[in-house]
């Protein structure tokens, strides 16, 4: 065996540690209990958490950007958009299948976040934020003026179904449940692939990743094309469980909001962080619909009581532990 090829082999025998099993047994546990929910709950509770894993999946957008780019978007709901109103148009107007306008919405939303990335490759930090914010900003007035494609104010319905003969409900639930599944496991497999250590390997030391042949540029332009496809796989998850697309359901809000489920997640990458962010979205502020003034109040305290418990949580943990050895 060549020396070339131990590590590579060393790291395959190597046992893997009971916290990463117990991670991976509860993802498994997680999902089953997922994929039996509509056989327990119906009505609304079906429909929120259809809404709720289609969120997951654009809160896994605005993490994958931030943790391998090292970046903050406010514009995130753009790019969302145009995967959501490109499933709506080819149902509405070409009359094709979610099947096929899914990729396809997927696709165009790549290729609108390597054409915003590519100019934009040498700014970062605030400037950057604030350049996504004006995507955010411009979208509603560019949904709006597109009336004649997009339906203008009254947006477009997504009524046809995935898989004929199957209940809608039950397919406006599956459907995001499914791309959220295979979101995780490719970013996943991501982090463990060289592309993934290279991009991270720029983000972080960019002097050492042009040593080893890894441009930061590609490294920024590629996390934003993956960033992107993965916001308009959100929304067009999103736009098929909710059967509508309307600019009401995109604007700068939308954005932020994306972003504070990501920061709710810590910014993690597995589904039950994902799911963490798009419950904070979707189901608090039911849960809180009783409240009527009192909604932004009680909204910013779950908020930072969210923030600081996962803040504090790693620190609680470690000293249990060091008091559990002593």
């Amino acid at each position: 065996m060549s020396d070339a090829l131990a590590p590579a082999t060393v790291r395959r025998a190597m046992p893997v540690p009971t916290a990463a099993l117990i991670r991976r047994a509860g993802t498994v546990l997680l999902v089953a209990a997922l994929a039996i929910v509509p056989f327990v709950v119906q009505g609304a509770w079906t429909y929120a958490l259809g809404v709720t894993i289609a969120n997951a999946i654009g809160v896994l957008s605005v993490s994958v950007l931030v943790r391998y780019g090292g970046e903050v978007s406010i514009g995130h709901g753009f790019f969302a958009a145009v995967g959501a109103y490109t499933v709506a148009i080819m149902e509405q107007r070409l009359g094709v299948s979610l099947l096929i306008s899914l990729p396809v919405g997927v696709a165009l939303g790549v290729v609108c976040g390597v054409a915003f990335a590519w100019p934009s490759r040498n700014i970062s930090g605030i400037y950057l934020a604030v350049s996504t914010m004006a995507l955010a900003l411009a979208l509603p007035e560019l949904i709006n003026n597109m009336a004649d494609w997009t339906g203008g104010y009254q947006g477009l319905y997504v009524a046809e179904p995935a898989i004929p003969g199957v209940s809608m409900s039950l397919q406006r639930y599956y459907v995001p449940l499914i791309a959220l599944i295979a979101i995780a496991y490719g970013l996943s497999q991501l982090r463990r692939s060289r592309q993934g250590m290279a991009m991270l390997l720029a983000r972080t030391h960019p002097a050492a990743a042009d040593a080893f042949g890894t441009r930061r540029v590609w490294a920024r332009v590629a996390v934003m094309g993956i960033s992107c496809g993965i916001a308009a796989l959100a929304g067009a998850a999103l736009a098929f469980s909710s059967s509508t697309v309307s600019p009401s359901g995109f604007t700068l809000w939308t954005s932020i909001f994306l972003l504070v489920g990501s920061v709710v997640s810590v910014y993690g990458l597995t589904l039950p962080r994902a799911l963490i962010g798009g419950a904070f979205l979707t189901l608090i502020p039911q849960l809180l619909s009783a409240s009527g003034a009192w909604i932004p109040v009680m909204y910013g305290v779950a908020l930072l009581a969210v923030i600081l418990a996962g803040h504090f949580a790693p620190r609680l943990g470690a000293r249990l532990r060091r008091a559990g050895g002593a």
